[in-house]
């Protein structure tokens, strides 16, 4: 390997690895999870992937700044029940509808997607088995 390609290597990797979460992992802080309000819901919102790790836009729940999109990063609101809406916004806003019952845990999984000048974070609800399998490779990154 020349040295050029060296430091271009050494560049991606600096790259990619600053962009994803640091903190303790799921299943390291899932059981401070379970004291949950009266008349309110979990929401977990998390990114199982490390692509296009410089795209972090703001998250919003409600018109409410909840969090960031960090690669392999996770973090949780409690909301009341009724309906909801995440959006998230790049080029385009990517918008996800739903409906949280009292005593409800939802998670959102965070993909993206190409764009034309840069990648596009959508939310989507995913189902508990699902969800909890790819948080256990996420860390927590706490709420704004």
């Amino acid at each position: 390997m020349s040295k050029r390609q060296s430091w271009v290597f050494l560049a991606f990797a600096v790259t990619f690895f600053c962009g994803c979460a640091t903190g303790p992992k799921y299943s390291a802080v899932a059981s401070s999870f379970a004291n949950l309000p009266s008349g309110q819901g979990h929401v977990f919102v998390y990114r199982a992937s490390a692509m296009g790790a410089a795209v972090q836009p703001e998250i919003r729940m409600d018109g409410q700044l909840i969090g960031k999109a960090v690669p392999l990063g996770f973090f949780y609101v409690d909301r009341a029940l009724g309906n909801h809406e995440i959006v998230t916004s790049t080029e385009v806003e990517r918008k996800l509808t739903f409906m949280l019952e009292s005593g409800q845990v939802r998670y959102v999984r965070l993909g993206i997607s190409i764009g034309f000048f840069v990648g596009h974070i959508y939310p989507e609800l995913v189902d508990t088995d699902v969800a909890l399998s790819e948080l256990e490779d996420c860390s927590y990154i706490g709420q704004p």
